[in-house]
């Protein structure tokens, strides 16, 4: 079996449905349920004997390590992380505590168990570190992309959590032998996601007739990447991927954050004939620090493990937004009173002129 940190948030519950279907190897599932983890993410796996939640923290080692003895995994699929870069700004201690303390903690049982191991047991198993873009900083337009060398410059309190996720994750294993690899994904989008983030907030504010706000001039470059993508991407690391390694995963599909907007608007207006959403879009006070650009040269992982996205931005944003206008049982159970006091918050402008 493997074990999942933070299987039920978005990444993570994407992961265990797409390895139980893919793979069909058991999965213990270890998630706090903050905020963003949703127990109905998963609901799907009821009963399924392949499949085990416990609730806990990766930061209580006593509990990791008992996991680890109980049902000596053959690898760690690290995806807990506090990762709303607008929450670490007005509240960076959080993502400290859960990013950094937690993953140090993580690495230090699974060295532990991993050391207790039979040789062959020892060197089959993995830890997986699964990171982010948002560590190697901003790229000015025309910039190469970044790859696997690029140094990390992260520019917000996330970033530099994650960032120093990475050096930890990169020092168990050049010191301690921890056998880790680490990935490092651009924007992910696609189903359950969490409605903070650009897509399902657009979405989700689109459908109630609420303002769309967009950061400064919009113009700002990611590279999307379809969360199914990210799973397939993340099986060929865990299969094929060389220990110590960094491997870069992008979806090919560089988008200003403005066009991104405008693509979901027109799926919807296809969608609710009459209604012309790109009228809701207003521009809002930028973020402070907001990175410019982010590329992916994911040269490597496509030289070495045959890797490449497989789902086009154009077909990925249209499904995406078809998952939420069918499936309004789920918005309304995430987007509680607490999510709706941190909107608020967040765009004061928009709501004072709502």
């Amino acid at each position: 079996m493997i074990l999942v940190t933070g299987g039920c948030g978005f990444i993570g519950s994407a992961f265990i449905l797409d390895w139980l279907d893919q793979v069909r190897e058991p999965v213990l599932n270890l998630d706090l349920l903050t905020y963003a983890g949703h127990l109905g993410n998963l609901r799907d796996l009821d009963g399924n004997p392949a499949y085990r939640f416990v609730r806990g923290d990766i930061a209580d080692i006593d509990l990791v390590s008992r996991l680890l003895r109980e049902h000596r995994p053959r690898a760690i699929v690290h995806l807990a992380a506090e990762s709303h870069l607008d929450r670490s700004i007005a509240a960076p201690e959080p993502f400290i505590q859960a990013n950094v303390v937690g993953t140090c903690r993580l690495l230090q049982a699974a060295h532990d168990h991993w050391r207790t191991l039979p040789p062959t047991e020892a060197a089959a198993f993995r830890f997986l570190n699964v990171s982010t873009d948002e560590v190697f900083g901003s790229l000015e337009p025309g910039e190469a992309a970044f790859d696997e060398a690029h140094p990390h410059r992260p520019n917000s309190p996330y970033a530099a959590s994650k960032a120093a996720a990475d050096h930890f994750a990169r020092a168990w294993h050049r010191t301690f032998g921890l056998p880790v690899i680490t990935t490092n994904c651009s924007n992910n989008y696609g189903p359950r996601q969490f409605p903070e983030k650009l897509i399902p907030l657009m979405v989700h504010n689109a459908l109630a007739g609420q303002p769309l706000p967009v950061y400064g001039d919009g113009r700002q470059v990611r590279d999307w990447l379809h969360v199914v993508d990210h799973c397939s991407a993340l099986r060929a690391v865990l299969d094929r991927g060389r220990v110590g390694e960094t491997y870069n995963i992008g979806g090919r599909s560089e988008r200003t954050n403005l066009e991104v907007v405008h693509a979901i608007c027109k799926v919807l207006d296809e969608a609710r004939p009459g209604a012309h959403h790109a009228d809701l879009v207003r521009h809002v006070e930028d973020r402070p620090g907001h990175d410019r650009r982010y590329a992916i040269d994911d040269t490597r992982i496509a030289t070495e493990l045959g890797w490449r996205p497989a789902i086009a931005f154009e077909q990925g944003i249209r499904d995406t937004v078809h998952w939420y206008l069918t499936h309004a049982d789920w918005v309304a159970c995430v987007t509680s009173g607490a999510y709706r006091h941190w909107v608020e918050q967040q765009y004061p402008s928009i709501h004072a002129a709502a």
